[in-house]
């Protein structure tokens, strides 16, 4: 089968994936603290995998994306006058914590909420308190890496700011939630400030998400229409065969 055949459906099938990038970018325009994601595409041409006896061996023709990197940049903010509401002013991210598992994860979404936590007071009986929190299970930390309770509308520590040298690859857990992998290195105190009482805006551009929706549809076009010629050409050499 001629190789054009399968370059070119590898390379709707990546359109494909491409468009599903933009079509959640889109979808969450309106979504506080959301950051865009931005694919990249590689050639498998010149890509290689080893074999036997480390024979480098081809791995296919085409494209395909080989990542969907994360657009940590700032837009702005919209004021909420939410006491729970906050936004980080300049770099850095929330600290969260699963007081089930000890999972902490990162985010830039401030829309916290209250919720109910159990510890023991100074006698050593369980009260029960609040503690700001993400409305999912995950406690927001000081910058001590405590949970943060709330009582009468203060907070007992103020709300922590963490950064990392290296944010490029940090793995999106869902929720507006980040985990960081091992090139961006150890956590360390953020230089951003917080703003109780906004939130920070969606970072999608639909001007630059609709760009991209035109090119995918053109870019698939294309390929469908070499998938088809390609097949007329198959077809045409068969029949002089016979």
């Amino acid at each position: 089968m001629n190789m054009a055949f399968y370059s070119a459906s590898v390379g709707a099938l990546q359109q494909q994936e491409r468009l599903n990038v933009v079509g959640n970018n889109i979808a969450n325009v309106n979504t506080y603290g959301f950051k865009a994601e931005r694919p990249s595409f590689s050639s498998l041409m010149y890509g290689y995998v080893n074999g036997i006896d480390n024979a480098e061996l081809p791995r296919g023709s085409g494209a395909k994306m080989s990542m969907a990197s994360t657009d940590f940049s700032s837009i702005g903010i919209a004021p909420t006058n939410r006491a729970q509401d906050y936004a980080i002013i300049g770099n850095g991210f929330f600290g969260l914590v699963n007081p089930a598992t000890g999972e902490r994860s990162y985010t830039r979404d401030g829309s916290f909420t209250l919720s109910e936590y159990q510890r023991p007071n100074a006698a050593g009986v369980m009260e029960k308190v609040f503690c700001l929190s993400d409305g999912e299970g995950n406690f927001v930390l000081d910058q001590a890496g405590k949970y943060i309770e709330v009582k009468e509308g203060a907070l007992s520590q103020p709300v922590g700011v963490y950064d990392f040298i290296n944010t490029d690859g940090m793995e999106h857990i869902g929720s507006n939630r980040f985990v960081p992998v091992a090139k961006n290195g150890a956590v360390r105190a953020g230089t951003g400030t917080v703003q109780q009482g906004v939130l920070e805006t969606s970072n999608t551009d639909l001007a630059t998400e609709m760009t991209k929706i035109i090119e995918s549809q053109r870019s698939y076009s294309y390929a469908l229409k070499m998938v088809q010629t390609a097949d007329e050409v198959e077809t045409t050499i068969n029949n002089l065969r016979g």
